[in-house]
């Protein structure tokens, strides 16, 4: 069984910066394609970037340039460091992964930015 657990939302004020941690468990991580997704009140979840096993990254054009996803697989942990924060980044966050044909989700961590 394949579990993702986030953590390192919290609120922030505009122009600052958050970083995101998804800690894996079940599976290989290291073999393992991951991403970052991200769903505003009221929107539908949307794509943020994700991280090949080798550390090939993209990301959506609204966070080009100011997050960074990586990925530690010895830890088998996934981060985002998510740099001049705007409002409209304000989502609750998830990671992903894509284990054997199959989506599976953390329960995501909540980020707030104040303008």
């Amino acid at each position: 069984q394949v579990q993702l657990v986030e953590s390192g939302g919290g609120l922030v004020q505009a122009g600052g910066s958050l970083r995101l941690t998804c800690a894996a468990s079940g599976t290989i991580f290291a073999n393992v394609l991951m991403k970052w997704y991200r769903q505003a009140p009221g929107k539908q979840r949307e794509f943020v970037a994700f991280i090949t096993r080798s550390g090939t990254t993209n990301y959506a054009d609204s966070v080009k340039g100011r997050f960074i996803a990586s990925r530690d697989n010895a830890q088998r942990t996934l981060y985002l460091q998510m740099n001049r924060l705007k409002p409209e980044d304000t989502a609750v966050y998830y990671c992903n992964a894509l284990v054997e044909g199959t989506n599976y989700w953390g329960k995501g961590t909540l980020v707030t930015v104040s303008s």
